[in-house]
């Protein structure tokens, strides 16, 4: 099945990547938020992605977003693709509002060993596991490497947020616990827990991150926890964290789910899905990236390929800008970049990695001279095509030099171009996308068109 495990493009800057989510920047205002298929669990990050994971993920907070901005303002503006997000630009508030309204999970295995209060929180003696608290609390962590609880006297003292905004911030996470808690109710689904994270916008408190997902908050099946309340059926990433508690070995989780508990955890993140909106999500057999590809030109984020002119040397700058020049005629993005293969090769590995696994469709073109080792490195590693152009001072310097670029290793598969404009053209026409055709093709009529016409004239006719 189809999996989302990250999103690479060089049309879009990354400027963050968090355990499940990765953020890009669209403008001053305005970032991608993209749910990818990770999963984490126990502050770590599992090697086994579960298909349909982030759309699920992404899809709930919009709608969640849209059931709740009456309580307080959100981040949200649009979805984009099942997978991602258009959100208004927040400084977060490094805090976790967690809202429980049961003792299960980490409080209850607490509870367990004598701990009796949670975030500075009280806990009652004589509590069974499961057991609903009288009212919903409030225990807050901070947003750490490593999530810590914290009382709520104790984040002010720390300055993680001042007195007023967090008393904001617990009052808008109590309403909210009580309008997801009774929308839940009337499906057969009780909100165990959950977590709330805010931020500011020109200076107003807004909701951010995600609200009421299978990551963010622990569900449970109504008519299940009334027959059996201590063993009630998880509708959310606690099936994954009982798997991972119940085959740890020598203090370590299991760093990859098998087959069988990642087809059920894409089944109840789908149910849950399901059986909140009374909606169905793509299904995940389904070609996600193309999914994404297309989603993401649709609303004008992205050009339909690319094409990266590969420098060995800044001296090549003038040599990169004429072919540049040609290559956005035709409505395609293209950038420059600078890496020698003989003076610092170590970098070539990152250019491999953003373009190789890029979600559209991309040509690179190496621009090196004497000793052309670039174009080589490039398509030795490379899966999209690679065309050297190199930057010739006269015709002496390519006689002598032009064998270096046309003489590639075996199994590196790279084409030499030697004039610019004819490389460009090359380059665009490697990327073969279905809406330049049109294009190119009035091109080659309008060549023949010319010549047709100087000969005529040449004849006087």
């Amino acid at each position: 099945m189809s999996v989302l495990t990250n999103l690479i493009t060089p049309q879009l800057e990354k400027i963050h990547s968090g355990k499940v989510r990765e953020s890009f920047r669209v403008d001053a205002e305005h970032r991608l938020i993209v749910a990818t298929d990770r999963i984490s669990a126990f502050d770590s990050v599992l090697k086994t992605a579960i298909p349909g994971k982030g759309a699920v993920l992404n899809s709930l907070a919009a709608f969640w977003f849209e059931k709740t901005q009456d309580i307080v303002p959100n981040h949200f503006v649009k979805l984009i693709d099942p997978n991602i997000s258009l959100v208004r630009e927040a400084k977060p508030i490094k805090v976790e509002m967690i809202v429980r309204g049961y003792l299960t999970g980490s409080a209850w295995r607490g509870y367990q060993k004598g701990k009796r209060q949670v975030s500075g929180v009280p806990i009652p003696d004589g509590m069974k596991k499961n057991q609903a608290f009288p009212q919903p609390i409030v225990t807050p962590t901070t947003k750490e490497e490593s999530d810590r609880e914290i009382s709520a006297e104790d984040l002010v003292k720390e300055g993680w947020v001042d007195a007023a905004t967090y008393q904001k911030m617990a009052e808008i996470s109590l309403k909210l616990f009580k309008r997801g808690s009774e929308f839940l109710a009337e499906r057969g689904i009780i909100l165990v827990d959950t977590k709330y994270e805010f931020g500011l916008v020109d200076g107003q408190l807004v909701l951010i991150d995600e609200i009421h997902t299978p990551d963010s908050s622990r569900f449970w099946s109504k008519e299940d926890y009334e027959n059996h309340p201590e063993n009630a059926e998880q509708l959310d990433k606690e099936y994954v964290r009982s798997y991972l508690l119940q085959n740890k070995k020598d203090g370590r989780y299991p760093a990859e789910l098998p087959p069988e508990v990642v087809a059920e955890t894409t089944r109840r993140y789908r149910e849950i899905f399901r059986m909140i909106t009374g909606s169905e999500l793509p299904d995940t057999e389904e070609d996600v990236r193309q999914r994404v590809y297309k989603n993401l030109l649709k609303a004008g984020l992205i050009k339909p390929g690319f094409v990266a002119f590969v420098m060995g040397s800044p001296s090549d700058e003038a040599h990169a800008r004429k072919m540049q020049k040609e290559v956005e005629k035709y409505g395609v993005f293209s950038e420059l970049r600078v890496v020698s293969a003989h003076k610092n090769g170590e970098r070539i590995p990152q250019v491999v990695e953003d373009y190789n696994l890029s979600v559209e469709p991309g040509v690179v073109v190496a621009i090196a001279g004497r000793s052309n080792g670039l174009g080589g490195a490039l398509a030795a590693n490379l899966t999209i095509p690679v065309i050297n152009c190199p930057p010739f001072s006269d015709k002496t310097d390519l006689m002598v030099n032009v064998n270096s670029s046309l003489m590639m290793p075996s199994n590196t598969p790279a084409a030499t171009v030697i004039d610019p404009k004819n490389a460009a053209q090359f380059a665009v026409r490697c990327l073969n996308l279905p809406a330049l055709r049109e294009q190119i093709m009035n091109e080659i009529q309008q060549m023949k068109k010319d010549l047709i016409d100087a000969d005529r004239k040449l004849r006087g006719r």
